[in-house]
């Protein structure tokens, strides 16, 4: 598959079921097509994506069922982080056969491995294959910021193509311009607080967003703002969307807000995750979502 652009709004799928838990690969097609539809440059599966919670030949069948869906429309950047570099590496070299445009992976978390040991861990998955890595950084979610150093490390290595990255770590936009300062401007980074820390991000330097599926319409908007310098236009977007985003406090808080509001926009049948789930919404939290999501909707209309 010829090489895509990786810049833009890259949208990390949300992943629907069907009531038996298996994937709901016809509502995923509806996924696809509306997200093209809204105009994103990308699609993303990840942790939001509940690739926590799929098998390994899960994560490989989703990956081969969202490349085929995109149709070579926008590059698709497949999830290959795990528990272990062989399990890793196995869902590297799937995606990349099945058409994947671009990795990403999280270093693993059930285990405290040295410095060392990671870096060992993002350089087997780089080098077994040929297309690009992004190194996410979930501590924000899960395990622990990574070293700034690393990053330096394997862009030295391997160059500014091949590794990227998707830094989460607080302070986000400290952190940013402490890597850029540190790779000489060198390092691409996505955005990876869901469009919530673009305007501080994107002035520092980042080649795109990559935010949940529920509000493209929004993410594309304050992009193409952002892009064109309106910042007046980028800040009136931004307040009600950072508003919303603010809802989704933890992993399952950001899924379940997420699905509700596919379901709101007929584009779910159902919000169903895989349990265990640490977070449900209830009938108070749902109303205060309708009105920040009401607000922003009319912002992007008006």
């Amino acid at each position: 598959m010829a090489q895509l652009k990786l810049a833009g709004v890259f949208t990390v799928l949300s992943t629907p079921f069907n009531d038996d838990d298996s994937i709901d690969f016809v509502t995923l097609k509806n996924e696809c097509d509306w997200l093209i539809e809204q105009g994103v440059n990308g699609f993303v599966l990840a942790m939001v994506s509940e690739v926590l919670r799929l098998s390994a030949e899960e994560r490989k069948q989703l990956t081969a069922k969202v490349c085929e869906f995109s149709a070579g429309k926008i590059p698709v950047v497949a999830s290959v982080g795990a528990e272990s570099s062989k399990i890793a590496v196995e869902l590297a070299k799937a995606a990349e056969t099945d058409g994947a445009s671009a990795l990403m992976a999280t270093a693993p978390v059930a285990f405290a491995a040295t410095s060392d040991e990671i870096i060992s861990y993002f350089q087997t998955i780089i080098e077994s294959v040929s297309i690009p890595l992004i190194i996410q950084d979930a501590s924000n979610y899960v395990g622990q910021p990574l070293d700034i150093s690393l990053y330096v490390q394997l862009i030295d290595q391997y160059g500014n193509e091949r590794v990227q990255f998707k830094p989460e770590a607080k302070p986000v936009v400290e952190r940013l311009k402490a890597l850029k300062q540190a790779s000489n401007g060198r390092a691409k980074v996505f955005e990876g607080q869901g469009g919530a820390e673009l305007l501080g991000t994107f002035p520092i330097g980042v080649v795109g967003t990559m935010p949940g599926a529920e509000i493209p319409w929004a993410l594309v908007k304050l992009w193409q703002a952002l892009i064109k310098g309106d910042v007046s236009r980028a800040k009136q977007i931004h307040e009600p969307l950072a508003n919303l985003i603010q809802l989704q406090t933890t992993l399952d808080a950001y899924v379940a807000v997420e699905k509700y509001l596919l379901v709101k926009q007929g584009i779910f049948k159902s919000a169903r995750q895989r349990g265990p789930v640490g977070f449900k919404l209830d009938q108070k939290l749902k109303t205060e979502i309708d009105q920040r999501y009401s607000k922003l909707e009319d912002v992007i209309k008006g």
